[in-house]
């Protein structure tokens, strides 16, 4: 059973991201069929595609998080010694989660007003603002999964690995 939730949870974003990449395509291709037959879609596939198109990216997002694959620059760090490298992706690592923290802070605060004035959707009637978290939700997982790299790596000993690149 731990295994079980063990692959789950290392599984989580790319899992979600095929569900929703799946719905999203059949969507667009179940309008697209319709609007060839009939001459007209139906409205909810367009709304429910953006929908899942928004969680997918936001979702992927903390999957090239955990990953550690988001791009950078750091050519300028190409002539520095080892240990510099490390402090300075160190903190522009915490710069990057510090940022995201306060957006998912910032966004819970939206969404929250957003509760109390609900405003639905036009075809599927859903209150937006549950589509809209997301978005915090996506800022708090992609800093969860850097920091969980930094953990991982620190277990292993692996630290220097982030950095070992820069320079080859």
């Amino acid at each position: 059973m731990l295994t079980l939730m063990k692959k789950f949870y290392d599984n989580l974003e790319e899992n979600f991201c095929v569900v929703c990449m799946g719905a999203m395509v059949i969507c667009l291709t179940l309008q697209v069929g319709i609007r060839i037959i009939a001459g007209s879609s139906l409205a909810w596939t367009e709304e429910l595609s953006r929908y899942t198109f928004l969680w997918t990216v936001y979702i992927g997002a903390a999957f090239v998080a955990k990953r550690n694959a988001h791009l950078r620059v750091t050519i300028q760090f190409m002539f520095m010694p080892l240990r510099a490298r490390l402090a300075f992706r160190i903190i522009a690592d915490v710069i990057w989660i510090l940022f995201l923290l306060f957006m998912a802070r910032q966004c819970w605060t939206s969404i929250g007003y957003s509760l109390e004035f609900p405003e639905r959707s036009a075809t599927l009637h859903i209150t937006k603002a549950y589509v809209e978290m997301i978005i915090p939700i996506g800022f708090t997982l992609m800093s969860w999964r850097v920091v969980e790299g930094y953990l991982k790596r620190l277990r292993s000993g692996t630290l220097y690995d982030l950095i070992r690149e820069v320079g080859k």
